[in-house]
This record gives structure tokens, C-alpha cells and sequence, in this order.
């Protein structure tokens, strides 16, 4: 079992080095996917939304297959490192794939959206599952866990932010924006090159620590077997409680992304090297939450508060969006303050990264917690079923904000600027309204988590003495 004694930071940095692939490949699909395929390509925006969720979702079942899996790996390596090795170049691949579609018609450019779509994050899992999955084997401390998953979202968010950054002060700066085909080229080019970098830099670092031969694989009576354990490791009452509430923190997560373009251009107007202000204050963000989070946990514990930045993030998005649907907003609808919006963004962003920060180290005590009833432990399997929840909480995300835009009745080859009013109000209450209500179901349902400090430390030295 993984000691409760300090890791070296340059360890937590490599370690979380990993996550810029998640980065990556969360802001594609969350930012540019939809955009790209319905404005540069010309696919109506809520089929383009129905495709996505359907390929996340299916893809999504390989997840708890790749979690047993890596938890069953027996190597020199360990459970972990070879799949890092030998996903990553493939995931490079796919990647350009995605975002080149050769030409054919609606049909076929369909057909491979939802293909490459599948692939490329199936490939993203069995580098992440494995890799977040270390978390639990490197330290069973309770803080400490914090500590390590702080520096993975530093990272992944990192990884994604770098690419708005180069999107918007490199490969969209001309006339048409993010409806430049050419601008793609260059996205996809790099995010595949950062993608394969980080995944095999980290695994590099990281090897001298974890590589060493895997204990011995669970072994059941076939298929069947095998399947009831999943199916009681995944039972948990922690696990569940923890992946219901985090599923509505998600969806909203991908909505809020698959409608980032589109609020940014015609909502708010944000002109080009505003966009890159925005992609910088992003990152802001996540710097914040890195250092609000260990003193705020250390202070209510992970649980109260993950609940306490959830409502702090939700006030400050119904705010900003109420304050336009109220005609508050400074110079708007017409010319809107852009230091307003990023006023609330910035209190509102924070506080949900630092949640998201706490729920997934949450996520890491519950190892222990289904250790201590089934004597398995299966850090691989617990991950891959978050991940699971997570890639169908974003596809039913983008599916909800292509869903947004078709009630709101947003134009094919809309101009900033020259969108009505009624169709902005619309995008702005319609959005609102969802994220408000999907946000206090999971609050309420986060309550009832219940693993806090105190019983995670007891249960480690309940596990440490039968050892």
C-alpha cells in the first residue's frame, strides 16, 4: 500500500505533466469540435451535437475495460507505464485524423467525425486512466492526494489553455476567425505533437518510481467471475454518491465548453486579442484555485469544500448572465463590457476548478474505502469509471448546447455583431437556466459523500495492521 510520507515535487510535476494530454483533447473537443464541424464544414449544429455525445458515450464503455485491464497488467514496468507507452503515438495520429475528414459527403463526414471521435478518446483513456490511476499507489495520504491531483489540473489545464492561446494569437487571426479552415491545420498539428510529447515525457520521468514488477493480477473463474467484481468493486456507496454529484458538475463543464466560441464571439464580442486575454485570465483561474485549494481543504475537508466552492461558482455564472438577461451589463447588448464579464469569470472559474481539483481527489480515497470491503484494490477500475460518467457528462453537454443554439434559432454563418437580440437573450437564458439547475442537484447530491479525513486515516491503519 502506497506510504502516507511527502513526494518529491519534482515527482508531483511529472507526474501531472501527463494531464496536458487531457488538456488537450478536452478543449478539441469542448471548444473547437462543434464549431468546426457545423461553421467551417456546414453540418447543422444539433446534429453535430447529437454525434458527438453518441461516439463519447460509446466510446465511454471501453473505459471500465481499460481500468480492470490496466489493474490486471502483469510487467517488469508495472500495471501502468506500458499503456502509457504504447498509446501515445497512435493518440498523435487519430488526432489529425479528427480534425482532416477527407472530402465525401454529409453522410461520410459524419461517419468519420463519430469514428475518429471514438478512437482518439479511447486512446486519451488508456493514457489517463493508467496515469491518474497512480495517484492512489504513490501516496495513501489523505492530503498529500490533493497535492498530486492540484498539479494534474494545473497541467491539463495548462495543456488546453496553451492551445486557446496559440488558436487565438496564431491560428485564427484572420478574417474569419475560428471559421478558418486553415487555422485547423495548425491546431491539430501541434495539439497532436504536445499530446504524444507529454504523455511520453511523463511516463519517462516517472519511471525510475513505478517501475517494478506488478503484484499479482486478480484471478477469478472466467468472464463471469470477473464481471461480478466490477460490478461489486463499482457498488460502492462512496464511488456513487461521489460520481452522481460530479456527473451534473460535468455536463455542465462540457456545455459551458462546446458553447465557449459562441458566447465569446457574438454574445460578448470579445475581438481577437481579447480572446487571447481570455484564454490568459483561464489560466489565471487555474492558479488560483491551485493555491485557495489545499488551505480551504485543510480547513473543512475535501467534501465541504468542494460544496462551498460549487455554490460560489454557480452565484457568480447565474450573476453574469442574469446581469445581461436584466440589461445590467455595461454598453450592452450592443457593446458589452468585456472587464465585466471577465470579473465574474474570474471568481466563477476558480472556484469550479478548485471543486473539480477536491472531487477528484476524493475520488482517490475511495480506494480504500471499497479495499476494506472487497480486499481488491482497483485504483484502475474507480478511475476508468469516472472517466466513464465524464465522457458521457460532456457529450451530453455538447449534445444540451447544440440542443441551446437550435431553440434558440442561432444562424448558419452568423457574423458577430449582426446576431439578433432575441436570439442572444435566448442563448443567454437557456444556458443559465440549465447550469443553475444541474449545478444545485449535484451540490445536493455531493452531501452525502462519506469518507472525511478522519475515517479515511482509520481506515488506512485499519489496512496497514491486517496487512
Amino acid at each position: 500500500m502506497a506510504q502516507a510520507v511527502p513526494l518529491p515535487r519534482s515527482l508531483k510535476v511529472i507526474h501531472g505533466l501527463g494531464s496536458v494530454a487531457y488538456g488537450v483533447k478536452d478543449n478539441g473537443f469542448s471548444v473547437f469540435l462543434l464549431i468546426f464541424y457545423n461553421q467551417v464544414l456546414g453540418i447543422d449544429a444539433g446534429l453535430v451535437g447529437t454525434v458527438i455525445m453518441a461516439a463519447l458515450i460509446f466510446d465511454a464503455f471501453a473505459d471500465p475495460i481499460i481500468g480492470e485491464l490496466s489493474d490486471r497488467t502483469q510487467s517488469k514496468w508495472g500495471r501502468r507505464l506500458p499503456w502509457l507507452y504504447s498509446a501515445a503515438i497512435p493518440l498523435g495520429i487519430i488526432w489529425m485524423l479528427l480534425w482532416h475528414p477527407p472530402e465525401m459527403g454529409q453522410t461520410g463526414t459524419i461517419i468519420w467525425l463519430f469514428c475518429t471521435a471514438v478512437l482518439a478518446r479511447t486512446l486519451v483513456a488508456m493514457c489517463e486512466v493508467p496515469s491518474i490511476a497512480l495517484v492512489p499507489e504513490l501516496t495513501g495520504d489523505y492530503d498529500e492526494r490533493t497535492r498530486l491531483m492540484r498539479y494534474r489540473f494545473l497541467f491539463g489545464w495548462a495543456g488546453g489553455l496553451l492551445m486557446l492561446i496559440f488558436a487565438y494569437g496564431i491560428f485564427f487571426t484572420g478574417e474569419k476567425g475560428v471559421s478558418d479552415p486553415d487555422g485547423y491545420d495548425s491546431l491539430s498539428l501541434w495539439g497532436a505533437l504536445m499530446m504524444t510529447g507529454a504523455v511520453l515525457i511523463s511516463a519517462l520521468g516517472q519511471h525510475r518510481h513505478v517501475a517494478k514488477q506488478s503484484p499479482p493480477a486478480p484471478r477469478g473463474a472466467g468472464l463471469g467471475h470477473a464481471l461480478a467484481e466490477v460490478k461489486a468493486t463499482l457498488s460502492n456507496k462512496a464511488f456513487l454518491w461521489l460520481v452522481s454529484a460530479a456527473l451534473f458538475a460535468l455536463i455542465n463543464q462540457g456545455l459551458t465548453f462546446a458553447l465557449s466560441n459562441y458566447q465569446l464571439a457574438f454574445l460578448w464580442q470579445l475581438q481577437q486579442m481579447e480572446m487571447l486575454y481570455y484564454a490568459l485570465l483561464l489560466f489565471g483561474t487555474v492558479i488560483v484555485a491551485f493555491f485557495i485549494v489545499p488551505p480551504l481543504s485543510a480547513r473543512l475537508g475535501k467534501k465541504n469544500a468542494a460544496i462551498l466552492l460549487a455554490l460560489l461558482s454557480l452565484s457568480f455564472n447565474t450573476a453574469l448572465y442574469a446581469s445581461w438577461l436584466l440589461d445590467l451589463v455595461p454598453g450592452g447588448p450592443s457593446d458589452p463590457s468585456v472587464a465585466f464579464m471577465f470579473s465574474f469569470l474570474i471568481f466563477s472559474n476558480s472556484t469550479a476548478i478548485g471543486m473539480m481539483m477536491l472531487t477528484s481527489s476524493m475520488m482517490a480515497d475511495v480506494v480504500e474505502a471499497s479495499q476494506e470491503e472487497t480486499g481488491r484494490r482497483s485504483e484502475g477500475l474507480f478511475f476508468a469509471g469516472y472517466f466513464f460518467m465524464q465522457k458521457c457528462a460532456v457529450g451530453i453537454g455538447t449534445f444540451a448546447a447544440g440542443m441551446i443554439l437550435s431553440f434558440a434559432d442561432f444562424p448558419q454563418n452568423a457574423v458577430p455583431g449582426n446576431v439578433g437580440p432575441a436570439v442572444l437573450d435566448g442563448l443567454a437564458l437557456y444556458y443559465m437556466g440549465v447550469v443553475a439547475v444541474l449545478g444545485i442537484i449535484g451540490v445536493l447530491i455531493l452531501r452525502h459523500f462519506p469518507i472525511s479525513r478522519e475515517s479515511h486515516n482509520e481506515r488506512l491503519r485499519a489496512l496497514n495492521t491486517s496487512a
